[in-house]
């Protein structure tokens, strides 16, 4: 099986239309877009019963002291520990693609609402949802997909893996909340093949093209 984009190739840039926030000169950072990336896949084995899809980030810095601190970078030699962006399930067998902009095409303060997604699938709650927690005005279960937001003082350009898993499940057997832990445990078993597309990011002025 393999995956493919039209919004980025293996292993190069991620554009800002698909992240959560782009550089800003000014402040940093600004929102984006947060468009999810096309995506579109082949040579699913026959006895597929649906897709699962999870990116995530396993360059998130593993401590905050310098992350986005003026005066300060956040080493790249830092330990690192992982972050989702995008937890789905129940994608069709007969899907070979997902479209730009399908399932997020937006900032959705407090998080954009699940686990009911388009095509019949659910989403999953993503860590923006952690690290939203302590914030008023963003707090929320985020459900779906949220792009890239690594700290614009990160030495590390961040790896963002999207990984498609083909299951024998029409539907994977997990009822309480979508959490990468949950997905994760209940397709244990059900895998018969899968394919990951990496792309790079980073908000970082230093690490710019």
């Amino acid at each position: 099986m393999e995956l493919f984009s039209q919004s980025f190739a293996e292993g190069e840039r991620i554009p800002g239309e698909f992240a959560f926030a782009v550089p800003d000169a000014a402040s940093h950072v600004k929102l984006s877009r947060n468009k999810n990336p096309h995506l579109r896949w082949n040579d699913a084995p026959a006895a597929t019963k649906s897709f699962a899809l999870i990116c995530r980030d396993p360059d998130v810095p593993g401590q905050g002291d310098d992350v986005n601190q003026e005066g300060r970078t956040v080493p790249a030699d830092l330990p690192r520990v992982e972050f989702i962006h995008w937890l789905l399930i129940d994608l069709p067998a007969h899907l070979r693609e997902i479209a730009a902009g399908a399932f997020s095409s937006t900032v959705t303060p407090r998080g954009k609402p699940g686990p009911n997604a388009p095509l019949g699938a659910r989403q999953g709650i993503n860590d923006y949802t952690g690290f939203f927690a302590q914030d008023r005005d963003m707090c929320g279960d985020y459900y779906g997909y949220d792009g890239p937001c690594p700290p614009w003082n990160d030495a590390l350009r961040h790896r963002y893996i999207f990984t498609l898993y083909a299951l024998d499940a029409e539907t994977l057997p997990v009822s309480e909340r979508l959490t990468a832990a949950a997905i994760r445990q209940a397709m244990r078993g059900h895998v018969l093949a899968e394919a990951s597309l990496t792309g790079l990011y980073t908000l970082n002025p230093s690490l710019a093209p």
